[in-house]
């Protein structure tokens, strides 16, 4: 049902059918999370169901006065291709009050603050092939989601606006995380806010416009992929030490030589460090941001994302290479063939920085193409 939940949302050619399919990824997902059947879990669950439900509920409060707005002039078609005209004809007061309903509502799954703890306390208790489908195709939910309803309203008179909203609640997002990966003393947790940051940076392209546009949609894909190999990573990490907590591991270099390696290409990918195809895309955003003239946004979030780039290498480089006397005993081995699946996906991040597919180019060309 969840699969199915996500592909309509993807092909949906209407805002409602969206809204519905959205809300049922929900709770579908909710199940994964109380996979463990702990207390903990018990609890994630019910506020990762929560708070999303509040989230969809202001984005259906959004679409209502939507409605109200465009009731005023037209017939009401919902559709993306019918909305995308009628919007021309709205009062730019409930164009604005309207879309900031529906972007709140819709950052909830896609994990932007204000609406992002939900997903950072789903990914800490869900197992880690959950949370690696969490922040990769759930994640990638929601930004569809927010890009289809920034692409109905970029052509109307707000446009200036909604893409001041998008940039601020980017860099919010950058900012909180960064905050919160200075202390953060848990593996999945730390990787759950270096997932709020990329999509802080995601959204940031898309208000930036021009090639924004593109890197937006190339750095989800990238993310993707790396944020996958990282959490099936953490599942082999969590087999070997028992626990998730930074400070009773390390060596896991002598430990588990092969999946060590994964780590630290893994944190090349998560900090953009070059050939990583997310270098490339975080400067495709921030070419966009210099362009467009959003120099506070650019010098913020270059700050911000120099404490992200800090905190997540000292936490990598201590798991992989410090000595501790409260390092916990081996408590399982792995196979290096477990690992083959995350090289590969770490090498797609590399390759495609370098040799990006002209497919892959096509679809996304073809996806911003009508946009101002």
């Amino acid at each position: 049902m969840l699969i199915v939940a996500m592909t309509a949302v993807y092909v949906a050619s209407h805002v409602g059918l969206m809204w519905v399919f959205i809300e049922l990824t929900t709770l579908s997902v909710a199940t994964l999370i109380y996979h463990e059947r702990t207390s903990l879990s018990l609890e994630a669950t019910w506020k990762y169901v929560f708070v999303c439900t509040i989230g969809i509920t202001i984005t259906f409060i959004g679409i209502i006065l939507l409605s109200f707005g465009i009731g005023e002039s037209v017939a009401i078609d919902f559709s993306f291709k019918a909305l995308q005209e009628q919007l021309l004809h709205v009062n730019e007061s409930w164009l604005k009050i309207s879309f900031l309903f529906m972007i709140i509502g819709f950052s909830t799954k896609m994990g932007l603050f204000p609406m992002h703890t939900a997903a950072v306390d789903a990914h800490t208790v869900a197992p880690p092939p959950i949370s690696a489908f969490i922040s990769t195709t759930l994640m990638n939910v929601g930004f569809v989601a927010i890009f289809r309803t920034y692409s109905i309203f970029a052509h109307t008179s707000i446009q200036p606006w909604i893409n001041e909203v998008l940039l601020w609640s980017g860099l919010i997002s950058i900012i909180v995380s960064a905050a919160y990966l200075l202390k953060v003393k848990h593996l999945k947790r730390m990787s759950a806010y270096s997932s709020i940051e990329h999509m802080g940076l995601t959204v940031i392209g898309l208000a930036s416009g021009g090639i924004g546009y593109f890197a937006a949609i190339f750095h989800m894909v990238l993310h993707s992929f790396v944020k996958a190999s990282v959490f099936y990573q953490i599942d082999q990490f969590h087999r070997n030490f028992g626990t998730y907590t930074i400070s009773k591991t390390g060596n896991y270099f002598n430990r588990n030589r092969a999946g060590a390696i994964v780590f630290l290409l893994a944190l090349f990918g998560v900090i953009a460090m070059p050939p990583s195809g997310l270098f490339i895309t975080e400067f495709w955003i921030f070419k966009a941001l210099f362009t467009s003239s959003h120099f506070l946004i650019l010098t913020l979030a270059l700050l911000f994302l120099s404490f992200t780039i800090y905190s997540l290498a000292k936490n990598f480089l201590f798991i992989l290479f410090n000595q501790t006397k409260d390092m916990l005993p081996v408590q399982e081995t792995t196979k290096v063939s477990e690992t083959y699946s995350q090289y590969f996906l770490l090498a797609l991040i590399f390759y495609f920085g370098i040799y990006p597919p002209y497919q892959m180019i096509n679809l996304i060309q073809e996806a911003v193409k009508n946009l101002p």
